[in-house]
């Protein structure tokens, strides 16, 4: 059961809880709460079974959506991972900001940024990329959880960032401690590209906010003289 459906089971306890206490006292039916609580569950099991949990996502990312610091947490993060992305050297292809954009763009989550990354990922799976070019991705996926710490002094995204650097970690034979250190050695390494290129990165947000394109992103950080390295697989 994925984190979505979880926290859909979450709201549906809370719910029958809050109307088995408050029910009384405002002359609620107890089969109101238990057929809210029976079809809430039912969603989730769906959702879990055949949406691969993107109608629970689409479902608390609507409710998040009411939020500033929720909608600022994600454009914020989002920015990290574009900003750091351009600077090493990889072609950002798009990004979404919502769980709505992002089942547009056929991704799953909340949202994302994309790359130009199917040959890199085709050269890792035959075992010829550096050490070199998989450090620029675990740096690029620890972008967003680095632009929040500076921002907010917490982070409360980047879950599926973490996750991916463990999964490459572990195929690779390290240990849960060595994914770790390298996680934090990652998003150290972020949060310094990112200072160094702050004021790039306040002007991508705004750019973000207002849903630019791509390009238009681009544009920006080339005029606030932000320089982009050249990625090569350096295959042996």
């Amino acid at each position: 059961m994925n984190k979505t459906t979880l926290n859909l089971v979450a709201i549906s306890i809370f719910l029958m809880t809050f109307s088995i206490l408050l029910g009384p006292l405002i002359h609620l039916s107890p089969v109101v709460p238990a057929v809210t609580t029976f079809a809430i569950l039912a969603i989730a099991t769906f959702d879990s079974w055949s949406l691969e949990g993107r109608g629970g996502t689409l479902f608390l990312d609507l409710i998040g959506g009411f939020s500033t610091e929720y909608r600022e947490r994600i454009i914020h993060h989002e920015a990290g991972h574009f900003l750091v992305a351009y600077i090493l050297g990889v072609p950002v292809t798009g990004y979404s900001l919502s769980a709505w954009e992002a089942l547009k763009q056929k991704q799953k989550g909340l949202g994302g940024v994309t790359f130009d990354d199917v040959e890199l990922l085709s050269q890792f799976e035959k075992g010829t990329i550096t050490t070199r070019i998989l450090e620029r991705y675990y740096t690029i996926w620890m972008a967003g959880i680095a632009a929040e710490k500076l921002v907010y002094n917490d982070y409360k995204g980047g879950a599926d960032d973490k996750n991916k650097i463990m999964g490459v970690l572990k195929s690779l034979g390290c240990s849960v401690s060595t994914c770790e250190q390298k996680q934090r050695f990652s998003i150290l390494q972020a949060k310094t590209l990112l200072e160094n290129n702050w004021s790039a990165y306040q002007a991508l947000v705004d750019m973000m906010r207002e849903r630019a394109t791509v390009e238009e992103c681009r544009k920006v950080m080339i005029k606030q003289g932000v320089k982009s390295e050249k990625l090569t697989a350096n295959v042996s």
